[in-house]
């Protein structure tokens, strides 16, 4: 049969929620400016390879995305 308890769910130490809620926050900044580095890696490319721009001009986009980004982002 199966057993049925009646006391708390939870068993072992307390939830540290203060480390909890700063690894979580840590994880959004690292996925919104990994994101942003990908799109603007992204556009740097296509601006070097399709828009006749090169490497340098590829580059250069790339930075200006991503330094907008970071100032809209914040």
């Amino acid at each position: 049969m199966a057993e049925h308890n009646t006391g708390p769910a939870e068993v072992g130490a307390p939830m540290d929620y203060d480390a909890h809620e700063s690894t979580y926050n840590a994880f959004l900044a690292a996925a919104k400016f990994g994101s942003l580095f990908i799109v603007a890696l992204l556009l740097g490319m296509t601006a070097g390879f399709f828009a006749g721009a090169g490497l340098l001009g590829g580059i250069v986009v790339m930075l200006i995305v991503f330094i907008a980004g970071m100032v809209l982002l914040r």
